[in-house]
């Protein structure tokens, strides 16, 4: 995927068993990011720094939605331990992450693997890409999302 193209409209189902769809949301638009693991470290970060920032990105017109393939019942513990309030998409056949282009081999300690690089989406009202975050600082994500928002 890549800047210009339009995003699925279907994202998933939420840690609840909900269907999670873009157009759910009206006029917002997106923050969608992609995440490798609940509970890790640089995850843990990451999505505590978006909800520590959901209030200024809210007023901003944004809805932060995370995907990871990790398990609906992962992302009940994870949400539930770190107080996040927004959707965490259980994409646990990798479906959007492939579609998404952020499913893709890893290396670590000499190993190859598959696995979800970690990557930012930013989305128009309709869907449309309009910027890509792939150097994440998970530490300080949403002030990144804002810095480039203005």
């Amino acid at each position: 995927m890549k800047t210009g193209d339009k995003f699925p409209d279907l994202l998933g189902t939420d840690a609840n068993g909900n269907e999670v769809r873009l157009s759910q949301y009206k006029d917002k638009k997106f923050v969608v990011y992609f995440y490798p693991k609940d509970n890790t470290p640089g995850c843990t970060a990451e999505a505590c720094s978006l909800e520590t920032g959901l209030d200024e990105l809210a007023a901003a017109g944004y809805q932060v939605i995370g995907v990871s393939k990790d398990s609906a019942a992962s992302h009940q513990k994870f949400a539930a331990k770190h107080s996040l309030t927004f959707p965490l998409v259980a994409d646990t056949e990798t479906t959007l992450c492939q579609e998404a282009g952020v499913w893709q081999k890893k290396k670590m300690a000499g190993r190859e693997y598959m696995g979800i690089v970690r990557t930012t989406f930013l989305l128009a009202n309709d869907g449309t890409v309009e910027q890509i975050i792939t150097k994440v600082d998970t530490k300080a994500a949403a002030r990144q999302i804002l810095d480039i928002i203005g």
